[in-house]
């Protein structure tokens, strides 16, 4: 993905979980058919065929979002009739599922609202997840965030905007257990974005 993104962890994903969240982004206008055509396509993510575009229908992107026969799946959200972003949904490890954004390719007014739809929709699911990473520049694209978010073990060489965590896991991070954070049920959120969130 490219720099700035914004990314969250989800528990026992389903089929009925991406149709939530599909629909919970469409609710705050992010929506996977292009405005003016109504197409929605897949983003291949395979590195031979990096990019290419397979127009589906809503059914067959709920199926296969639904990660219940692949291990990831790629397609782009309209913020408007100019501006999209990539999406990323793949299987991590230890049973939980990572759903990337790439919000970093929006001009920056846009960027904002995606980002502000990203976080409420991600807040109306928070009782399966288990964290989420927002970097609007991509500063921390190296670092291991499954390893943060899901462990509690990866080290981080620099900071992003915010970083939330359940609070198992920020108290055995070597280094968020010596940062200030906010309370944000149901996680610690850590990094200089938390008052805007």
């Amino acid at each position: 993905m490219s720099a700035g993104f914004f990314y969250s962890y989800h528990l026992g994903w389903t089929r009925l979980d991406a149709a939530t969240l599909l629909g919970d982004l469409e609710a705050e206008g992010l929506r996977p058919g292009h405005p003016l055509t109504g197409r929605t396509v897949l983003v291949s993510l395979d590195l031979p065929s990096s990019g290419a575009r397979s127009p589906v229908t809503r059914e067959q992107l709920l199926s296969v979002s639904g990660l219940q026969r692949l291990q990831e799946v790629g397609f782009r959200l309209w913020v408007d009739e100019g501006s999209d972003l990539l999406v990323r949904i793949r299987r991590a490890r230890s049973g939980v599922v990572a759903v990337e954004f790439s919000v970093g390719e929006l001009p920056p007014l846009v960027r904002e609202r995606a980002v502000g739809a990203i976080r409420r929709t991600v807040g109306r699911a928070s009782v399966l997840c288990i964290g989420f990473v927002l970097d609007r520049d991509g500063a921390t694209a190296g670092t291991d965030w499954d390893g943060v978010v899901i462990d509690g073990s990866a080290h981080l060489d620099a900071w992003p905007d915010a970083v939330a965590v359940r609070e198992e896991i920020a108290s055995r991070h070597p280094q968020l257990t010596v940062m200030d954070s906010v309370a944000i049920s149901p996680w610690k959120v850590f990094g200089s974005a938390v008052p805007s969130l």
